[in-house]
């Protein structure tokens, strides 16, 4: 990952697991060319932001971006999708979303965090 400091202040240097992930949107755009996955990560940390705590947030939502795209391919999807988010590096960022629901596989140049916020999860 391009840009994993946010990520990594927030969880204290422990990545947080990308199983279990609930997927809210998976976006393409040709500026880029880009694909973007929004989800809610499973795991609340331990020491969230003061502002974070204030406000009684419970859930860490975060979007991804996957720029430079060459391929992707998305099959089904559901209003409720929670699956499982893998990425590989090697020359390219191979990702690949997994859910009864949705299948994503992308290749792509890079993948970055592009948004990372926290709100009040009332399920």
């Amino acid at each position: 990952m391009e840009n994993p400091d946010g990520i990594n202040s927030i969880y204290q240097g422990s990545p947080p697991r990308l199983e279990g992930v609930h997927i809210h949107e998976v976006g393409l755009s040709r500026e880029g060319p880009l694909l973007r996955v929004r989800f809610d990560l499973p795991d609340y940390p331990a020491h969230a932001p003061r502002a974070w705590q204030l406000q009684g947030f419970n859930t860490v939502q975060v979007e991804l971006g996957f720029g430079g795209l060459r391929g992707v391919e998305i099959s089904g999807f559901s209003t409720h999708v929670v699956g499982d988010i893998a990425l590989v590096k090697d020359e390219t960022v191979q990702a690949s979303i997994s859910s009864n629901e949705t299948s994503v596989r992308a290749v792509a140049d890079i993948v970055y965090v592009t948004k990372m916020t926290a709100y009040l999860n009332g399920r």
